[in-house]
């Protein structure tokens, strides 16, 4: 079967959104809240093996503030520091202090060219991966991507591969048809869950993961000026990025 569809993950992904992004935002948000909660970065690198914002902080209370009495709504406080951090994440956005990742922009337009379809499969919530879209390419991206599969739209998390069988469900497409996008150990787990060949792009947080099974993994998508390392995996002869051509030879290389 060829290659039909494209279904990226977005956070560290699409952008480096997780570091000056989502940290930030939920320090924002904490502040906001009276709270003496602080995540630096290597906190936060840690705190990214859980899945999830919600999720996220109940680990780190668990985890790390066991001092923290928790209120008898725990769940509401939750549930109310996670949509102060969307909207302090949305500012950073439109300042436009998060770019999208190299080679991105011009890979989404190379294959919307070519005819294939592009999803979207992330555990961040819809109004991240918007307010993403919006301030990087722009208020018409969003109709760029057939299926938007994001926040708690089902009940399992990443590395649960339920997000990408969701986006499969909705695209009426079989894995062996798509491939997929991710920078995390937890990533593939998921794509890989699906049945779905998987091009992994590193970001700092993620570079050490175990990419186990991995079509390819690379420090970046690349650019023309700017090209890709393969860090694992079967390199494509004379590639130096990612392009439909080079996604058609990952897909199958035969």
């Amino acid at each position: 079967m060829g290659l039909e569809a494209l279904i990226f993950d977005v956070d560290g992904t699409l952008a480096d959104t997780e570091r000056d992004g989502h940290r930030v935002a939920f320090n924002e948000a904490f502040a906001e809240a009276g709270l003496d909660w602080h995540w630096d970065i290597p906190l936060y690198g840690k705190l990214l093996a859980v899945t999830g914002g919600k999720e996220r902080m109940r680990y780190y209370v668990e985890r790390y503030r066991p001092d923290f009495r928790k209120p008898e709504d725990f769940d509401k406080l939750v549930a109310l520091l996670h949509a102060a951090k969307t909207r302090h994440y949305t500012a950073l956005l439109a300042r436009g202090a998060i770019p999208l990742r190299s080679g991105v922009l011009r890979l989404l337009e190379e294959a919307r060219m070519a005819g294939l379809r592009i999803a979207i499969a992330t555990t961040t919530t819809p109004a991240n991966v918007t307010a993403l879209l919006d301030s990087t390419i722009g208020a018409h991206a969003q109709s760029w991507f057939e299926v938007i599969g994001a926040g708690d739209v089902v009940p399992a998390k990443k590395p649960a591969p339920d997000i990408y069988l969701y986006v499969l469900d909705r695209l009426g497409l079989e894995a062996s048809a798509c491939l997929a996008f991710e920078d995390s150990e937890n990533g593939i787990r998921a794509s890989h869950g699906a049945g779905l060949k998987t091009v992994i792009a590193v970001n700092d947080y993620t570079r050490d993961q175990d990419f186990s099974g991995a079509t390819i993994v690379l420090d970046q998508f690349g650019e023309p000026e700017s090209p890709f390392r393969v860090l694992a995996g079967a390199p494509v002869s004379g590639g130096r990025y990612l392009d439909v051509a080079m996604l058609r030879k990952l897909h199958d290389p035969a």
